[in-house]
């Protein structure tokens, strides 16, 4: 059988890889039988996730670190490109989080802390790759998960939104700059994702997740499960997207295209994954 993804016995590093959608990222690359470095901030939750991916046959090895903080990120990189035996060809990264405020009662302290969890640990991991894919002569492949949030209204939580918007455009920048070294770089944008996190979340806010989501105008009716991002992931870490680069895969069971296409329609606050 024809290795149609083209990441069988290639190298990955999945950042935010213990739980949700990096845990689903992880165990599909090894299911296409990538070697997957685990990386997160929780150490217990990176083993437990690496450990999965090893019983999938493939090799795999758990790095603990805090992207936010640049010398952690270079540092998590380098373990990824040590465990690969000099660096890997595929990142991953989905770490973020939104906090629950207004634009009015957002404080500094808040919306920095929103700008560090969702845009600029990507500046640090992502150019730390780079850095070693381009020494090490590799046409690397990377994905981002990015949100919905950056095309319209981030109610509630408008740091988080901001990060997301600027993380689109940093994503083309990237592409743009290091495309001569065949290295491309993509983003997923979600909705809303059943992840371990949002579950939470929504179970706070009175929300029941067994009914689907509170909103009107979903198409499907329904959450999107961890899996169903990792899926569009990995085809951009693959090689059915060898020609695609600096763009951004909108996947929210058609929500967006409803909203934007409905003459003075706003979208609702919904918890962000």
């Amino acid at each position: 059988m024809d290795d149609i993804l083209g990441v069988s016995g290639r190298s990955a590093v999945v950042m935010g890889g213990g739980r949700g959608i990096g845990r689903e990222s992880a165990l599909l690359l090894a299911r296409a039988g990538a070697h997957v470095a685990v990386a997160d901030i929780d150490p217990t939750r990176a083993k437990t996730v690496a450990e999965e991916v090893a019983d999938l046959g493939v090799r795999s090895v758990a790095i603990q670190g805090d992207v936010r903080v640049a010398a952690d990120a270079d540092r998590m990189v380098e373990e990824a490109a040590v465990f690969a035996g000099g660096c890997f060809e595929i990142l991953i990264n989905m770490i973020g989080i939104a906090s629950w405020v207004s634009v009015l009662d957002v404080d500094d302290e808040t919306w920095d802390h929103d700008l560090d969890m969702n845009l600029r640990h990507h500046l640090y991991v992502s150019r730390a790759a780079a850095r070693k894919m381009i020494n090490a002569g590799i046409a690397g492949r990377m994905a981002v998960v990015a949100s919905v949030d950056a095309y319209y209204a981030s109610t509630n939580h408008p740091a988080y939104g901001v990060a997301k918007a600027g993380l689109l455009s940093l994503v083309k920048t990237m592409a743009q700059e290091w495309g001569q070294y065949g290295i491309r770089i993509n983003a997923v944008a979600p909705d809303a994702v059943l992840t371990p996190r949002v579950q939470e979340t929504i179970a706070l806010r009175g929300f029941d997740p067994e009914v689907g989501p509170p909103q009107p105008h979903r198409p499907l009716a329904r959450w999107c499960t961890p899996a169903e991002i990792a899926a569009p992931l990995l085809f951009f870490v693959s090689d059915l997207s060898s020609f695609v680069s600096g763009q951004t895969l909108v996947v929210d069971g058609g929500l967006f295209w409803v909203t934007s296409g409905r003459p003075g329609a706003t979208a609702q606050a919904t918890p962000s994954g």
